[in-house]
């Protein structure tokens, strides 16, 4: 199973799925039936587990990565994320200029991801860089929004906590399995919900959609953003899983800071649905 996010796709975290041990034969010394009969990480490289090289596994015993080392690197990050849309709020009044730096600082952040997301080992520099001019981004964002719909960012930020809470808790719950079918199914739809968004941006560009097209302020437009909302609970569904299941086998504690990468573009992905969703039931008042 392959998380929505770049920087996890290339990770074999998952137990039970079609990429790092799904069907496959559980590993000597371990019982029949044991989570750790499948481990991924005690494979060959070319099964798809990348924690086998010499460069990335883990010593035993040592430099593992623990709840607490996700947790804290996914608050440096979101934090970093928080206190650059913040400055941005406060520094850069609405604008033609702050919105040019604002689409600027998306686009840094866009090509920071992407390198990080094809470098072979996590770099907190890039990681921390990328959050920082999201940071940027998303206050000039939200402060465009906010001053048309008061209050929208603040209810955004409710609803990106309640949706992400909720997520959390039916995944601890055992009400969704993350099995390789869920995610194949998912990521089908998610894909084609992408291409959708896409085709219909290109026709807003080129003026054969009007107000937006998919995207208006409008019924539809409603629906769209409920589809993307729960499209993002799918993701972090998927982080989850790979989270956990990095933790069961040993990933070096480095791996960290990609789980916290990975987390904050999921979060970042639901806030902005987010808030235009609110801002559309706003208008509809």
């Amino acid at each position: 199973m392959r998380s929505s996010n770049p920087v996890f796709s290339r990770r074999g975290f998952s137990r039970d799925n079609g990429y790092a041990g799904f069907n496959t034969a559980p590993q000597a010394g371990y019982a029949q039936g044991s989570p750790y009969a499948q481990n991924p990480y005690a494979q060959n490289p070319y099964a798809q587990n990348p924690y086998a090289q010499a460069d990335v596994q883990a010593p035993a015993g040592t430099g593992r990565m623990t709840m607490d080392d996700v947790i804290v690197r996914s608050a440096l990050t979101l934090g970093t994320v928080a206190v650059g849309a913040v400055l941005a709020w406060a520094l850069l009044p609405v604008s033609g200029t702050s919105y040019g730096l604002a689409v600027g600082s998306a686009l840094i952040a866009f090509v920071l991801a992407m390198v990080q997301s094809f470098k072979r080992t996590p770099s907190p520099a890039l990681i921390l860089g990328y959050a920082a001019f999201e940071g940027v981004f998303l206050g000039v964002f939200s402060e465009m929004f906010n001053s048309r719909w008061s209050g929208a960012p603040f209810q955004a930020v409710l609803g990106t906590m309640a949706v992400s809470g909720a997520t959390l808790l039916v995944y601890k719950a055992g009400w969704i399995r993350v099995t390789a079918r869920y995610a194949r199914i998912g990521m089908s739809i998610a894909i084609a919900f992408m291409v959708v968004m896409a085709i219909n941006l290109l026709l807003v560009a080129f003026g054969v959609a009007d107000d937006g097209g998919l995207r208006s302020f409008g019924p539809l437009g409603a629906l769209v953003g409920i589809i993307a909302i729960v499209l993002g609970a799918f993701f972090l569904t998927l982080d989850f899983k790979q989270i956990e299941d990095g933790i069961a086998y040993g990933a070096p504690r480095s791996e960290s800071w990609l789980a916290a990468f990975g987390l904050t573009m999921t979060l970042v992905w639901i806030y902005v649905e987010m808030l235009r969703l609110v801002a559309i039931f706003s208008s509809n008042d």
